[in-house]
C-alpha cells in the first residue's frame, strides 16, 4: 500500500510563525504536555520541549522526525498506548463499524498494540476503505516490518499534530 506524502510545510508567515513563537515561549511543562498530545512518548516530548526555540516550522518538524527515529521500543510502546484506533463517524453503516472492529481486533491480536495510520490528505469519504485495506495489508507483515511501519506512521501522525498545534497556538486568543 503506498504511503501518502508527508504533511506539507508552508513557508508563508502567519498562523504558523505566530504559533511557533508562542510555542517557543511556553513554559517547558506546558510545551511537554502539548507535545504529549502529538506523540505519547514522554522521552520524545521532553526532548522536543528541551530543544526549543525552533527557528521555523520546518526545523520543528525535522526535530520531530529525528526524535521519532530515536524512539526505543519502550518509547514506541508508550506512544502506542496513548493512541486509540481510528474510528468511523457514528452515521457510517453498521457493517462498516463491524468490519473495522473485527479488523482492529485481528491486528491487535497479531501485533499486541493498536493499529495506527496517518490519514492526512485522505478525503474522509475514503477513510474506512483506506484503513481496512491498510490493516489487511499490514496483517501480512512480520513483527519487525510492522514495528518499522508503525514507527513511521507515528512519526507522520506527530508531524500532522504538530502542524495543528502550532497553527492553533498562532490563532488570536478569543475575546473574554
Amino acid at each position: 500500500m503506498p504511503v501518502p506524502p508527508p504533511v506539507s510545510v508552508s513557508t508563508r508567515t502567519g498562523a504558523h510563525s505566530n504559533g511557533l513563537a508562542r510555542f517557543n515561549d511556553w513554559p517547558r511543562e506546558l510545551a511537554e504536555a502539548a507535545l504529549l498530545e502529538c506523540c505519547g512518548s514522554r522521552r520524545w516530548a521532553h526532548r522536543m520541549a528541551a530543544h526549543r526555540p525552533y527557528p521555523d516550522l520546518a526545523s520543528l518538524l525535522a526535530a520531530s522526525d529525528e526524535a521519532g527515529y530515536d524512539l526505543t521500543p519502550t518509547d514506541l510502546a508508550e506512544a502506542l498506548a496513548a493512541e486509540s484506533a481510528p474510528c468511523l463517524h457514528h452515521a457510517a453503516p453498521r457493517a462498516a463499524h463491524l468490519a473495522l472492529r473485527a479488523a482492529h481486533a485481528a491486528y491487535e491480536h497479531s501485533f499486541g498494540h493498536v493499529f495506527v495510520i496517518c490519514m492526512d490528505g485522505v478525503p474522509p469519504s475514503q477513510h474506512v476503505d483506506q484503513v481496512l485495506a491498510a490493516i489487511r495489508a499490514r496483517l501480512a507483515n512480520d513483527s519487525d516490518e510492522e514495528r518499522s511501519l508503525t514507527a513511521e506512521e507515528m512519526r507522520r501522525l506527530a508531524r500532522g499534530r504538530i502542524v495543528e498545534l502550532v497553527t492553533e497556538a498562532g490563532r488570536p486568543d478569543p475575546l473574554p
